[in-house]
């Protein structure tokens, strides 16, 4: 004799069985891993009710007896907060007791994927719109629930069936009359638990099914109390299933409003329908404002993911983290359900979504660049620091990416200008794009390292962000031009004429100078690799640039303050020789070496403090520095 024998009770029509798995461990699985957020129950039961909806339409095109009367789907919730309960009911394709038994009565059996084994129907080229395939969902109820009775009438039937269960590890099934069952379709009852007694309450339920599944292509009407007329919460249309030309910016707006949380206007609007291999629907917005935490790097992208309208994860990577910023959602007729539909974003079919999707956000920027300049200045200002991380990240669009890139010069004023405005004003004899990073683009414009080159007319990148340190590495070109940072290495200016012709090169330097700079390296000793005199500097008497290899001094910076550089390159010092203050410490004698080494060191420091550093030895420098205006004023040594 079988438990279930065992366990029906004489003259009782109700059978008792033993759930075909360990329920009580699978359960427990999906309360603690499977699923992450217990209101994913919701998700779950309104998926199973627009399939049996899509189940019905489809077998009914074999057997329009089926619809009857009754032939538009339709999902209604009823809350009840006295009991409390949540009922959720459809008018779909119902199962009879070998389906219920079969459907429910084993773990991670599906009657969808039993469903979709069984014919293989496509409708105009598509595949039916069926949303379960491992049976697991249903179970998630339990999460909620300390009691789930499940009361179904598969069409074209007289007999209606109820499967109740506590979950901990039986479940009876038993005929019901069908005056207390649906006309055809399921009613899944939920017996809720004392901390579940919030999705007895319009609110949080009308929210969530909104929020996870208010685009499902099945109306959803609630019941707000036991004899209360039912009020339609959605009306089963997608806004991005329509064709584009009978949806209005005020619409486009709201949509975007409703996902993005902001109130703002959005920059762009891409919506685009995808066919082929893989058949997917993307409406995305780049926001008009930027989101409070775009630079928190915990912070993942935005974009919802659907699949046939039931809501999955908004965590999938969609986008690469660079368009992270970017808001809308994803529809995928094609996307496989997992056991875990927060982890779906390891299907392959991800990776051609995500293809897809990049390349499309950056057809509508590039089209924005050269059609409408002025709102693509407006995306560049809120969002450039973002995107110019994808030129570090993403090779295969590099280009690309730096051919929307706009920046700040010291040629722009305050407009913004790209790498092919700046090539097409290269000078005779340039063969590098120059450019200076830091933090602060005031300061960057100011500093002395430009002199040479606001000398002969040489247009510099102003970078700020600090992204900018590390996607001008080595390798990285434009138009056959490599990036040279201007506080690295030699300036090399010396083929590039000056705008005012006639003026000297640091190659005509006095011999009493080069005396002095060979004193100062040795007065400044290891704390600098090389004093040397400058073609850079027209202005300043001194300026600390990075040797040629390794990163330049704002890279250096970022990296030390990271404490990902265990030791710093020792800068090298260079030198205007033309600067009246070097000429006339080099004309000193013997007789003021210890002058000369403190002013040796003070220029240094000046180096050091025009950079954006401090001296390394304060009091050393207050001391020094004393020296020298004592001396300035006819005192004498100190």
């Amino acid at each position: 004799m079988t438990m279930a024998e065992e366990k029906r009770t004489e003259g009782s029509s109700s059978d008792v069985q033993p759930f075909q798995a360990d329920v009580a461990k699978l359960l427990h699985l999906m309360v603690h891993s499977v699923y992450s957020d217990k209101s994913v129950f919701l998700r779950e039961l309104i998926a199973n009710a627009a399939d049996a909806c899509e189940r019905l339409r489809y077998e009914a095109i074999a057997e329009p007896r089926l619809l009857g009367e009754d032939v538009k789907p339709r999902i209604m919730l009823a809350i009840d907060a006295q009991k409390p309960s949540l009922t959720i009911e459809d008018n779909g394709i119902g199962m009879n007791r070998d389906e219920m038994v079969e459907a429910l009565g084993t773990i991670a059996r599906s009657g969808t994927k039993a469903f979709l084994d069984r014919i293989e129907v496509k409708q105009n080229g598509e595949e039916t719109a069926l949303i379960g395939r491992f049976g697991v969902g249903f179970y998630s109820a339990f999460m909620v629930s300390e009691r789930v009775e499940v009361i179904s009438r598969r069409a074209g039937t007289d007999a209606a069936w109820q499967w109740t269960s506590d979950g901990m590890g039986t479940f009876a099934v038993s005929p019901v009359a069908l005056k207390g069952a649906p006309a055809r379709g399921t009613r899944v009852v939920l017996h809720l638990m004392e901390d579940a007694k919030s999705y007895a309450e319009r609110f949080t339920v009308e929210r969530l099914v909104k929020a996870q599944s208010g685009h499902v292509p099945v109306p959803i009407a609630i019941v707000e109390k036991p004899g209360a007329d039912p009020a339609e919460i959605t009306d089963g249309a997608a806004l991005w299933a329509k064709p584009k030309a009978e949806i209005a910016a005020a619409d486009y707006t709201d949509f975007y409003r409703s996902i993005a949380g902001q109130f703002d206007e959005p920059a762009a609007t891409i919506h685009f329908r995808a066919e082929g291999r893989q058949d997917y629907t993307t409406l995305l917005f780049v926001p008009g404002s930027r989101p409070f935490d775009l630079f928190d790097p915990d912070r993942k992208g935005r974009i919802k993911l659907y699949v046939k309208r039931v809501f999955i994860t908004d965590e999938a990577e969609i986008l690469p983290r660079y368009m992270r910023f970017v808001r809308g959602v994803v529809d995928s007729s094609d996307l496989p359900l997992n056991v875990s539909r927060e982890k779906i974003q390891e299907s392959p079919l991800i990776a051609a979504i995500r293809k897809g999707a990049t390349s499309r956000v950056l057809a509508e920027l590039e089209r924005l660049a050269d059609k409408e300049p002025q709102s693509f200045a407006k995306i560049w200002e809120t969002f450039g620091a973002v995107l110019k991380e994808g030129i570090y990240e993403d090779f295969e669009r590099r280009d690309v990416l730096l051919a929307l890139a706009r920046f700040k010069t010291t040629a722009s004023s305050d407009a913004w200008r790209s790498l092919k405005d700046y090539a097409a004003a290269l000078k005779p004899n340039q063969t590098a794009i120059y450019y200076i990073a830091g933090d602060d683009i005031e300061r960057l414009a100011t500093s002395p390292h430009l002199e040479g080159f606001h000398a002969r007319g040489i247009e510099v990148l102003l970078l700020p962000d600090p992204v900018d340190s590390f996607w001008v590495m080595p390798g990285v070109s434009f138009d056959g031009k490599p990036f040279k940072s201007v506080t690295q290495g030699a300036a090399d200016l010396a083929l590039i004429p000056r705008v005012d012709a006639g003026k000297a090169s640091a190659a005509d330097v006095e011999d009493s100078v080069k005396k002095f700079l060979a004193f100062i390296k040795t007065a400044l000793g290891e704390a600098v690799s090389e004093v040397r005199p400058s073609d850079r500097l027209t202005d300043s008497a001194v300026c600390l640039v990075a040797p040629e290899s390794g990163p330049d001094r704002a890279l250096e910076r970022i990296l030390a303050g990271a404490g990902r550089l265990s030791s710093a390159a020792k800068p090298v010092l260079e030198v205007n020789p033309r600067h009246d203050i070097v000429l006339a410490l080099a004309a000193l004698g013997d007789t003021e070496q210890a002058f000369k080494e403190d002013a040796a060191h003070l220029l240094f420091d000046e180096a050091k403090l025009l950079d954006g550093e401090r001296p390394a030895d304060a009091r050393s420098f207050s001391d020094r520095l004393a020296r020298v205006l004592w001396r300035s004023l006819g005192k004498g040594g100190a």
